[in-house]
């Protein structure tokens, strides 16, 4: 269904991807699994057509969407839910999910209908909150909303980037669930994650990205196994390591904030 071949993506004179290739069949989930850093977001910009790849080549579908505009990617087929959910807070519930159907041309008002009944069954609570405002839900919900907006564009593809950030222990349970049920009922996911335990146990196979390059792919039961991905990605330690560097680079954002608001403020 997907196939990425050898890209290679550039920040300005920074090289994010490095040959980076990967391939999701059709009715897999597939997790791409790494470090915070490591290029996986980067990946994810790449495909949707937000970044454009200085080599290499990106097929969906047997047909080469290397370098098309986002919107045309997202009407070909592929839906991203990206990092952090970012709804429209503003907005209702109702209206958020309406507006993941804007890549949808000349979609038949059933065809509407039919898959908001697929996002209320995967999701009951936003049934019952479809009037409340996108402010007004909490973390959790936000993530089922954005999950259900891509849902709404009617996708054969769905990439998933880091949906379980910033949730408690117990609705991470409750997203992965969801999304082995989305896949079940027929999209193809691309499942990015640092969670790596998690998304594998839901995955068919994964790929572990580290400083722009694949340096690992194998069934989701081998990686689960193998000895270099206990000591790195699926320890006790590894979480602990991944907090802290979160933690980090919150505090320097903040910081960098702070020292702007400083600089305006003379």
């Amino acid at each position: 269904m997907l196939k990425v071949a050898a890209i290679e993506t550039w920040y300005g004179a920074i090289q994010a991807l490095k040959g980076v290739s990967l391939e999701v069949k059709q009715g897999e989930i597939v997790a791409l699994l790494g470090a915070n850093g490591a290029g996986k977001s980067t990946t994810i910009k790449t495909i949707t057509g937000m970044l454009r790849p200085a080599k290499g080549t990106i097929e969906f579908l047997g047909r080469e969407i290397t370098g098309m505009e986002a919107e045309d990617i997202a009407e070909a087929g592929i839906a991203c839910v990206p990092e952090g959910r970012r709804i429209f807070p503003g907005l209702s519930v109702m209206d958020n999910l309406m507006l993941g159907a804007t890549p949808r041309k000349k979609v038949a008002k059933a065809d509407l209908e039919r898959d908001l009944e697929r996002v209320f069954h995967h999701f009951p609570i936003l049934k019952e909150f479809k009037d409340r405002l996108g402010w007004q839900l909490s973390g959790g919900q936000q993530q089922m909303l954005a999950i259900g907006r891509g849902l709404m564009s009617g996708a054969k593809l769905m990439l998933l980037d880091e949906p379980s950030l910033g949730l408690a222990p117990v609705l991470v349970q409750e997203v992965f669930r969801v999304i082995k049920d989305i896949n079940t009922t027929g999209t193809t996911i691309l499942l990015v994650e640092q969670n790596a335990r998690m998304a594998l146990l839901i995955a068919h196979r994964g790929y572990v990205l580290e400083t722009g390059r694949m340096t690992l792919t194998d069934s989701s039961a081998n990686l689960l196994a193998n000895e270099d991905m206990k000591a790195h990605y699926l320890g006790a330690h590894a979480h602990v390591k991944e907090a802290r560097q979160r933690r980090s680079e919150a505090a320097n954002r903040r910081a960098g904030g702070a020292m702007g608001a400083q600089g305006q403020s003379r």
